[in-house]
């Protein structure tokens, strides 16, 4: 799955297991990180991935809130692999 992308939706969030989504959270703030790095230094060359992977973490953010709330459930089994 690639973060920052159209393959990144709600609907797929929910069928990731809690373990996963910490996973994808995890490397959607590496790729912040390293965009912001490019960015400062004047290397960045696609503006708009910066805000697609803010928008992808704010996904993850909710989905995960979701599930603490007990409005979404985690998949069975810890979900997709």
């Amino acid at each position: 799955m690639a973060v920052g992308s159209k393959d990144l939706t709600s609907e797929q969030l929910r069928g990731l297991g809690d373990d996963r989504l910490v996973d994808e959270l995890k490397k959607a703030k590496e790729e912040l990180f390293n965009l912001r790095f490019q960015s400062a230094t004047g290397q960045l060359e696609n503006h708009g991935r910066l805000r697609a992977v803010r928008k992808d973490i704010a996904r993850i953010y909710t989905e995960m809130r979701e599930r603490e709330l007990g409005i979404g459930a985690a998949p069975a089994k810890g979900g997709q692999a």
